[in-house]
């Protein structure tokens, strides 16, 4: 089966053609165009210029996929429906309901989480096992999911406030730091001391597996405006590095600690790390070195770093698996949908 799959939910605009093989999924073609350097005058994604961006790069893009024009080839398209930001999911929604209908192909809905779930079956011959506990952390999202099998979810824990993701943007902010401020963010980090500052822990202590982050976020403004203070000329360089690193660390501990006390009550085969943060080599690194002493037959999946940001590849994996289940939409009454949840799927 051969996939043409559709992503515009944020500032990325991606197409990709992916089929399966055996247990994994064989990527021919993922092409992506990011609006980072235009939104980050801004500080952040705006809507609107989002939607016109990706329908001003949606058939370039296609055109580069060199697909027939009567779809020949293609056996379903896959497109991301929800969640996201409602002027830029429209866009993809509209060009893959168009593409279904003209040329007479099955079209299915995807879960933008979903697909972000998935990224770790692209281009791998060891597919995770289940049950699987899944940490999701991007920009909008922090969660904690069971997934028992495929299309089988059960939410465990999620961000009461601010997103991991959305929380290194912020922060990033705070130290002058350019969008998107993660990567900013770690590689300021190296320069720093992680011990440095001791920020706190969100909800470490608490009984459930939530997340909350809008704390540690006040807590580092506190100490930028204490350290800027100091200095007549703004933050010094070695202060806005160890405040980076420390933060850093403070977010990695938190993930981290959640996820494995989520392993000890669900006893997992597998532990997946997914969404844009995954590409976070601490955050990778640490929760795999800590995994392997709780329990050395878990095994730790991760997608390559290509894939851990927004993509069409992922939603063409996570789309086959539901075209297989014949888990078809009318392309004449599919509508995107910014809050659409994973767990109702």
């Amino acid at each position: 089966m051969r996939v043409l799959s559709i992503e515009t939910s944020c500032d990325e605009t991606s197409l990709a053609v992916v089929r399966e093989d055996e247990s994994s999924f064989i990527v021919e073609k993922n092409i992506v165009s990011s609006q980072a350097t235009i939104h980050a005058q801004y500080g952040g994604v705006v809507p609107e210029v989002a939607a016109r961006e990706h329908a001003a790069w949606i058939f370039p893009l296609m055109k580069e996929l060199d697909i027939p024009h009567d779809g020949k080839g293609i056996d379903a398209i896959a497109v991301t429906a929800g969640p996201g930001l409602v002027p830029a999911l429209r866009i993809g929604v509209e060009l893959g309901k168009v593409l279904a209908w003209s040329w007479n192909k099955p079209l299915v809905a995807v879960n933008h989480l979903e697909g972000h779930l998935y990224s770790v079956w692209l281009e791998t011959d060891r597919p995770p096992l289940f049950p699987s506990l899944c940490l999701l952390v991007s920009g909008g999202h922090t969660e904690l999911i069971l997934m028992k099998d495929h299309g089988k979810y059960q939410l465990l824990g999620m961000t009461r406030d601010d997103a991991a993701g959305e929380a290194f943007d912020k922060v990033a902010k705070l130290l002058g730091l350019p969008y998107p401020g993660g990567p900013q963010i770690s590689k300021l980090a190296l320069e720093g001391d992680p011990a440095g500052i001791d920020f706190p822990r969100p909800m470490l202590d608490s009984q459930n597996l939530d997340f909350s982050f809008s704390g540690l976020k006040t807590a580092v403004r506190l100490s930028v405006e204490h350290h800027a203070s100091l200095h007549q000329g703004g933050l010094d360089p070695v202060d806005r590095a160890t405040i980076a690193a420390s933060f850093q660390q403070a977010v990695v501990d938190t993930l981290v600690h959640k996820t494995l006390k989520a392993v000890q009550q669900t006893h997992p085969k597998s532990v997946i790390l997914s969404g844009g943060v995954s590409a976070n080599r601490l955050l990778r690194e640490t929760l795999r070195e800590k995994l392997s002493v709780v329990d050395p037959n878990i095994t730790f999946h991760s997608p390559a770093i290509v894939f851990t940001g927004d993509n069409a590849a992922m939603i063409g994996a996570a789309g086959m698996m539901k075209a297989k289940r014949k888990e078809f939409v009318d392309p004449l009454t599919l509508h995107a949908d910014p809050n659409m949840n994973l767990i109702s799927l």
